[in-house]
């Protein structure tokens, strides 16, 4: 799905009328999700119709099932990325991307209505990166309380679910992700934004999926997330963290 991109250098703060968008590039890292995208890209068409200044990158890892057939399908720009992982993945699509704006989504999270003029103001009100509070698609009061957690200010309780905009001229000082986390990417990326830039956590939210709790087990499967953020947080090593994962997390994608 693309929409032609301004040139570089005609957004707010370049000497061209303020009122000029601030082009934006929607990032999706994807593995094996021929069942989430098409819904995905088909709610994004029409949350974003009419934007002069978007495109919309998937960023797939090596995909066995249909998922760049299908994606490409429904519009976007797909690209192949060299290395597998979600970190290399998000930081293959930034570089390939044309926008002043960076915003990585996963594939089964729906931002809310107005997501991209919301992005686009926050960015042009000095906020340089920020991202949306969480909600699942499912009931589970459990799932709601973790949701709500979300409102907090607090670094340990952002996830990637919740998508992340940041100025690509931030990300690039930052170094981007760092590829050498299977697990934590999001927390870690978002621990080093704050340090340097005005972090805005928006008002809305962006709804998730519930699938990976429910065929794990909702309780047993925030047991393993707490395990897995205690465990990385004493030190222990990636490569650990990640044998872990795949031995206790049905369906997972590492």
């Amino acid at each position: 799905m693309f929409f032609p991109l301004a040139p570089t250098g005609t957004s707010v703060g370049s000497g061209c009328p303020a009122n000029t968008p601030l082009t934006v590039s929607i990032i999706i890292p994807t593995y094996n999700e021929a069942a989430a995208i098409t819904a995905l890209l088909g709610y994004l068409g029409p949350a974003t119709a009419g934007a002069p200044a978007l495109e919309i990158l998937v960023v797939d890892g090596g995909s066995t099932d249909a998922t760049g057939f299908l994606a490409r399908q429904a519009g976007a720009i797909v690209l192949a990325s060299p290395r597998k992982g979600r970190a290399a993945q998000l930081n293959y699509g930034a570089q390939q991307a044309r926008g002043e704006v960076l915003y990585f989504l996963h594939a089964d999270s729906y931002p809310p209505p107005g997501f991209l003029a919301e992005v686009q103001r926050a960015v042009g009100q000095g906020y340089e990166a920020g991202c949306y509070r969480l909600a699942f698609d499912h009931p589970h009061w459990f799932l709601r309380f973790s949701a709500w957690c979300t409102r907090l200010p607090w670094t340990a309780v952002r996830f990637g679910d919740q998508s992340l905009f940041v100025r690509r001229a931030l990300f690039e000082r930052i170094g981007g992700y760092r590829e050498d986390l299977l697990l934590m990417e999001d927390q870690e990326i978002v621990g080093r934004l704050r340090t340097l830039a005005p972090f805005r956590l928006l008002p809305g939210v962006v709804t998730t999926s519930a699938r990976k709790y429910l065929v794990n087990g909702v309780f047993r499967l925030q047991g393993i997330f707490t395990l897995l953020v205690v465990l990385y947080r004493l030190g222990v090593s990636q490569r650990h963290l990640g044998q872990l994962y795949r031995r206790l997390i049905r369906q997972g994608k590492l």
